[in-house]
């Protein structure tokens, strides 16, 4: 780099480096960390001022060192410089860490690739920023420098989530001082009660990071993140995008910690599903940090994990461009977004608000009630309440969903799918398969081994296109023929994590082999 190129060096997350543009988009690239001498690019500033980007001796393009925003030479109110308030991250983003100290620090709950105390000891930063000091800093912010959002993170408090509510302040003193969408992280509080007034204080997105969904790499390298556990995370996800909205809600899945890609492929489609953005980033070992001397992963193996996320995100519904503040709307510590495809005009996903679970049972209601009369009243029964509910979207409105769920009748892996239904107008063999495929991935990722259904009978051959074969008599339901199927769990389409990889992943319901008997007519339902 050359000498007047300076950035960053330690703090929380992927923290070291300097933001550059390369044809018009932030990167954040790394300068001091221990690794970037091995590197075979640099940065040349000819006598003209401007900036070219090598690889060895051979140029690649010319690129933008992204100023360093007037705020930064300028005083607050009160004397604090206001760099050691808040920092520009990206191009237009404006980024800090509200309370710098973190109950983990000393402990051994410590993050091994955060610094964030660091930056305390370095002294480029305070301690506490009032909420005040940060109203100041955003107003001059945006009116000098022109920056379009914010993002707020702190260290975990003692007790942990304690901090949520100093984060709710800090947003509504920034909120009321200027008009920016802002972006709060946390990690999931034991009583998710704590999380109800950030909407009130206007935040707009919320970053809830796992880090990992490979449980023994948590557990060694983020071991008060693994405490937690996944189940307390999925609560404070569907929370969080149920107040937020689809595509406000994210997490930081960090590549190169030591996890087979698989995990980080299985994790980014749990989180998409959620309605959750799942932020691949890679390692970026930050000085100070327990990590510093790690090398960052392949540039190979980063290509093949974007572009398969990228692919899940398409097939979700998700995109960074819908994304209103945060990592995620500004990009520059990930190459994600720029992998990213138009979404798919018809996805594939859990009902993720209480909207979307609406205009499933109201297409329930018109399929089974009005136009089939198979059910008088309500087709609502005592399943829906366990079941995973998923709902076939064309961005404007629900067009079919079906339900899946556990036998209560029975231990182990034995799931069970019902209330297949389809609009009039949407209602051919692609919508319809693609319902009952994700209906046999899910359960297949939720460690079933028996999936059955009870279909009716002119809908049997439609079925057997799935690869679903008879399992049972033809018996009347309702004054209907169904037949009982089962599905061939094993034509879940490739290219996709088929079930649980085995590298200590946590599943919800864990897979246990049994003998199924039959089903007594006390719970069969038609699909």
């Amino acid at each position: 780099m050359p000498p007047d190129v300076t950035g960053r060096n330690g703090g929380a997350g992927p923290a070291e480096g300097r933001a550059i543009l390369i044809d018009g988009i932030a990167v954040n690239a790394p300068i001091s960390a221990a690794y970037t001498k091995q590197s075979p690019f640099r940065l040349i500033k000819d006598p003209d001022g401007h900036y070219t980007l090598y690889r060895h001796d051979k140029r690649v393009t010319a690129v933008s060192v992204v100023p360093p925003p007037h705020f930064y030479g300028r005083n607050g109110s009160d004397g604090v410089p206001l760099q050691k308030i808040a920092l520009l991250h990206g191009a237009d983003c404006l980024a800090t860490t509200v309370r710098q100290r973190c109950v983990n620090w000393k402990q051994s709950l410590r993050c091994a690739f955060c610094a964030t105390e660091r930056s305390l000891e370095n002294r480029t930063t305070i301690t506490e920023k009032s909420p005040r000091q940060l109203a100041e800093v955003a107003r001059r912010a945006k009116s000098d420098d022109n920056i379009t959002h914010v993002v707020l993170t702190s260290g975990t408090a003692d007790p942990p989530g304690a901090e949520i509510g100093y984060l709710v302040r800090c947003a509504a003193a920034i909120k009321a001082s200027v008009d920016l969408p802002l972006h709060v992280q946390f990690i999931p509080p034991a009583d998710l009660g704590l999380m109800d007034p950030l909407k009130t204080a206007g935040v707009d997105t919320v970053g809830i990071h796992i880090e990992s969904f490979d449980q023994g790499i948590l557990r060694k390298l983020a071991p008060a993140k693994a405490h937690i556990g996944l189940e307390r995370y999925e609560a404070a996800w569907k929370k969080a995008v149920a107040m937020f909205g689809p595509n406000q809600v994210s997490s930081f899945l960090i590549a190169g910690l030591g996890e087979q890609p698989e995990s980080i492929v299985w994790g980014s489609e749990f989180l998409a599903d959620l309605g959750v953005y799942p932020f691949v980033v890679p390692l970026r070992p930050i000085p100070g940090s327990f990590l510093q001397e790690t090398l960052p992963p392949d540039p190979v193996m980063m290509t093949r994990l974007y572009t398969d996320v990228a692919d899940i995100l398409r097939k979700k519904g998700l995109t960074a461009k819908n994304s209103l503040a945060g990592c995620v709307r500004c990009g520059a510590c990930s190459a994600l977004p720029l992998y990213e495809k138009p979404i798919r005009q018809v996805t594939y996903h859990s009902a993720r608000t209480e909207d979307e679970l609406s205009q499933a049972f109201r297409i329930r209601r018109e399929v089974f009630i009005n136009e089939q009369a198979i059910f008088a009243g309500s087709d609502i029964d005592e399943h829906d309440a366990a079941s995973i509910h998923i709902v076939a979207d064309r961005g404007d409105r629900i067009i079919g969903t079906v339900r899946v769920f556990p036998d209560p009748y029975h231990r182990g892996g034995h799931w069970i799918g019902s209330r297949l239904a389809v609009l009039t107008d949407f209602r051919d063999f692609r919508v319809g398969a693609a319902l009952v495929k994700e209906a046999m991935k899910r359960v297949k990722k939720k460690g079933c081994s028996v999936f059955t259904a009870h279909i009716q009978k002119k809908n049997i051959r439609f079925f057997k296109k799935l690869g679903w074969v008879a399992a049972g008599p033809v018996e009347t339901y309702c004054g209907r023929p169904h037949q009982r199927m089962r599905a061939d769990l094993s034509r879940v389409e490739s290219g996709v994590i088929q079930s649980q990889p085995e590298t200590g992943l946590p599943t919800l319901d864990p897979p246990v082999t049994s003998e199924i008997g039959d089903i007594t007519s006390e719970h069969r339902r038609p699909f």
